[in-house]
């Protein structure tokens, strides 16, 4: 006798119970703690190769998207902590950190996210985290370019909120002078050491001229560029960034040596005082540990990479919501509670 499914019908009842499970144990065994490497090792086993999947050929198709990916990670954790708040868009209930000043217009990547977020939810549904996904990527996205390969520690949830005042307030300005730039990253539980082994990460993408166009035509508002920068430098950035605050098109690559390759060149060109933003290039411009650090990264490319992994891991276990907290999101620009 028949049971009245066809075949398409158990095949969604299936699926639909499957999901169901892992929707129970992502809720029932979820414990506050800790992030840990294992986290998706038996909910999710294929959560990281699906990740570097999708960032593989995200790189592949363009190189900037390594760079972006990475960049969205900083800008999520410095904001509230690693917990994907970053990525929600507008809605009537909240003001989105897309459209805050450092963020707007600039950031990339979000598609890669949303790229990522839906094979896993394929593979897997409600159990892997936007704010993981982040992590991962970002990882992902400096081994393709050459860089450490390192474990990440999982087990961050989704905030419901995002923080707009705060994406405008405590990221790093790239116009910031040294003790300014120094105390964002105190700020947020990291250390002067991070700040430079963090910086290191500018070894690879682009800028926008509206990040350099002050040191290039009006440093601390003397109509004059940045003495610091070597004339043949400055007559270089000139000509691809005019005198235009509001371009939003033209760009600067960050290491013009080594654009798309992960190492410790970015170091080397601030000794040479080839540094393209003004942030960058202060921390070789002082005598002290900041340029004592550089000296060090730009002589020993292991010694960077180690630091690098402890400072990146460092960053990725800033306030992040564990156990019961925030959400698991279905799409990483919305709240599960959305409505159309």
């Amino acid at each position: 006798m028949g049971h009245g499914y066809s075949a398409k019908g158990l095949l969604l009842l299936v699926l639909v119970v499957s999901c169901m499970l892992q929707v129970v144990q992502s809720t029932f065994c979820t414990k506050p703690g800790k992030l840990v490497k294992s986290y998706y090792h038996a909910s999710c086993p294929k959560a990281e190769q699906i990740v570097r999947k999708v960032v593989t050929k995200a790189a592949i198709d363009d190189p900037r998207a390594p760079a972006s990916l990475v960049r969205l990670f900083f800008h999520d954790c410095f904001v509230s902590g690693c917990d994907a708040s970053v990525l929600l868009d507008n809605s009537t209930a909240m003001v989105s950190e897309k459209g805050a000043r450092p963020n707007i217009n600039t950031l990339r990547g979000f598609e890669i996210i949303e790229d990522i977020k839906e094979a896993l939810e394929k593979e897997c549904c409600n159990t892997v985290s936007c704010a993981d996904i982040l992590a991962i990527a970002a990882r992902d996205s400096i081994v393709q370019t050459g860089g450490p390969h390192y474990d990440v520690l999982l087990g961050r949830r989704d905030n419901t909120v995002a923080n707009y005042s705060g994406a405008n307030t405590v990221l790093p300005s790239p116009k910031f002078n040294v003790t300014t730039l120094t105390q964002k990253f105190i700020d947020v539980g990291l250390t002067k050491e991070d700040m430079v082994t963090l910086s290191g990460a500018h070894t690879i993408g682009k800028s926008h001229c509206t990040s350099v166009t002050t040191r290039l035509f009006n440093q601390s508002g003397t109509t004059k560029p940045d003495p610091a920068i070597p004339s043949a430098l400055l007559k270089k950035l000139q000509t691809k960034c005019p005198n235009d605050p509001n371009d939003l098109n033209s760009t600067l690559l960050l290491d013009d040596m080594t654009p798309e390759t992960f190492d410790n060149q970015y170091y080397k060109n601030l000794l040479a005082r080839q540094g393209i933003l003004y942030s960058d290039q202060i921390l070789a411009d002082t005598e002290g540990s900041n340029l004592e650090l550089v000296k060090m990264y730009a002589a020993d490319q292991n010694l960077f990479f180690d630091a690098f992994v402890k400072s990146m891991t460092k960053m990725g276990n800033i306030s992040p919501l564990t156990g019961s907290d925030g959400e698991i999101r279905k799409k990483c620009h919305r709240v599960n509670s959305y409505k159309d």
